[in-house]
């Protein structure tokens, strides 16, 4: 970061970052648009209470994060933010597979394991090992890697 400033390619960062920020709005987006088409009229008053529930949460975390940010500890927030993804990752993994079991394009292969919808756990071997995969990727990250991240800290 200090040699993208100094070596004067702040246009640079600037663009990259309104890419990176345009990329998730746009995902945002989608997101919303196939809840909307998918649900009744009941479903669609849920997602407008969800989306301005959530616009309020933004709007409380944004003034806190501007307000306290020299006492703000970035580093455990965005920890825990990071392993929050990873749940939802594993999440909608699950999900994703349970999915596209139904629609018959990924074989079905039944355990004895229990079902868990809320979280995306589905007795099949197919989703159970895509989920174990994505744990011991986030475990291999959280505590395979401490001399990088050591280094990093440095």
């Amino acid at each position: 970061m200090r040699k993208a400033l100094s070596a004067g390619t702040l246009w640079g960062l600037a663009g990259l970052s309104f890419i990176a920020v345009y990329r998730e709005v746009f995902e945002t987006i989608l997101f919303y648009q196939a809840l909307w088409v998918q649900t009744d009229t009941a479903g669609k008053s849920m997602a407008l209470s969800g989306f301005g529930a959530g616009v309020a949460v933004l709007v409380v975390l944004a003034w806190v994060v501007f307000r306290y940010s020299v006492r703000l500890p970035l580093r455990q927030f965005f920890s825990a933010t990071g392993i929050l993804m990873f749940v939802l990752a594993i999440i909608f993994a699950g999900k994703g597979v349970a999915a596209l079991q139904e629609a018959g394009y990924i074989p079905v292969s039944p355990i004895s394991f229990p079902r868990i919808d809320l979280l995306g756990i589905y007795p099949n071997i197919q989703g159970l090992l895509l989920q174990l995969g994505l744990l011991l990727l986030a475990l291999f990250l959280w505590y395979g890697l401490p001399a990088r991240r050591k280094a990093a800290l440095s």
